[in-house]
Formats: C-alpha cells, sequence, structure tokens
C-alpha cells in the first residue's frame, strides 16, 4: 500500500514540476515580448514559436528521462504563450478601433471554442495510438502549421504593409521608391 501511494505523489510531483515548467517558459516568453519597442517582427515569431513549440512536442513525447521532459516544456511553454501573444497583438494592431471587440470576439471563439473538440480528438488518438505518439502527432501538426504561415507571410506582409503606414509603424517609402517599383513592374 504505502508503495502505490508513493507512487501516486512521485506522479503528481512530476506533473507539477513539468506543468510548472510550461509556466515559467511562458513567463520568459511574456517578459521577452513586453520588452519589444514595436510589433515589427511578430509575424516571423509567429512561425519561429510555434515550431519551436511543435520540435518540443515531439521530443516531449519522445522523452522518457524527467530532466529532458522538463527542458521540453520550458521550450513548450516559451512557443505557445510567444505565438499566441504574437498573433493577438497583430490582430489588435492592424483591426480598426471600432471593429477590435467583435474581431477578438470571433479570434476567441475560433481558439477557446475549439479546444474541447482539439481535447476531444486528442483523446480519441491517444486512446488508439497511445498519448506519446498523439503529443508527437499533435507536434508535427504544429510544425506543418508553421511551415504553411512561413509560405503565405510575404502575402500576408503586402496586405499588413498599408496599415502599418498609416498608423506610422513603418515608415512610408521614399517617392522614388514607388515611381521605380511601378516602373519595374
Amino acid at each position: 500500500m504505502m508503495s502505490v501511494e508513493r507512487e501516486a505523489n512521485r506522479g503528481l510531483h512530476t506533473l507539477g514540476f513539468l506543468m510548472g515548467g510550461v509556466g515559467v517558459g511562458a513567463l520568459v516568453s511574456a517578459l521577452s515580448l513586453a520588452v519589444r519597442k514595436s510589433v515589427l517582427g511578430l509575424g516571423r515569431m509567429i512561425y519561429i514559436s510555434t515550431a519551436m513549440f511543435g520540435m518540443a512536442l515531439i521530443f516531449f513525447g519522445m522523452s522518457r528521462n524527467f530532466w529532458l521532459s522538463l527542458l521540453c516544456m520550458l521550450f513548450c511553454g516559451f512557443g505557445m504563450m510567444q505565438q499566441m501573444a504574437a498573433s493577438n497583438t497583430i490582430i489588435q494592431t492592424i483591426v480598426d478601433e471600432d471593429k477590435r471587440g467583435r474581431v477578438m470576439s470571433f479570434y476567441t471563439v475560433a481558439f477557446v471554442g475549439m479546444a474541447p473538440f482539439g481535447s476531444l480528438l486528442a483523446a480519441a488518438m491517444a486512446h488508439a495510438i497511445g498519448a506519446p505518439r498523439t503529443v508527437m502527432f499533435s507536434g508535427a501538426c504544429c510544425i506543418a502549421g508553421a511551415v504553411w504561415f512561413f509560405s503565405r507571410l510575404q502575402s500576408i506582409r503586402k496586405l499588413i504593409r498599408p496599415i502599418y503606414i498609416n498608423l506610422g509603424i513603418f515608415p512610408e517609402p521614399p517617392v522614388n521608391a514607388i515611381v521605380q517599383d511601378s516602373v519595374g513592374r
């Protein structure tokens, strides 16, 4: 009986440390975002942090060592918070003030509202193929999403650039650059 209680306590303590690792990684990420002076470069951070999160999930799924798992959870927390905060910041920056509440409502519904369905799918997958493989598959999906976002980033930047110029975030291109660009087409 005593052995079972010790194993249960060890499992609870291990889970606590791993979840704490996620929290520490998220805190470091939030602090790194707080010292940023501009939203410029956050698009790049979205795909980098998503890929980092995915890689950390894959390594966590393969890990059987506590310290390696804890390190993976630090990177998971960092990548997850960096991606969420960067996406949120860009969306709130580019949306007109009179529509910001509605847009953020849709964003929240899409983000938070889909989580239970993802959890249901993950539980079904874990039952079918095991929890470690499910975590690794989820990491691979994150990496695929990062690659897709990276492939679309140039077209997204073309859409966002005029908004950033209008807001004074991005300097207006010199007049001769505009003339040169239109002649070059």
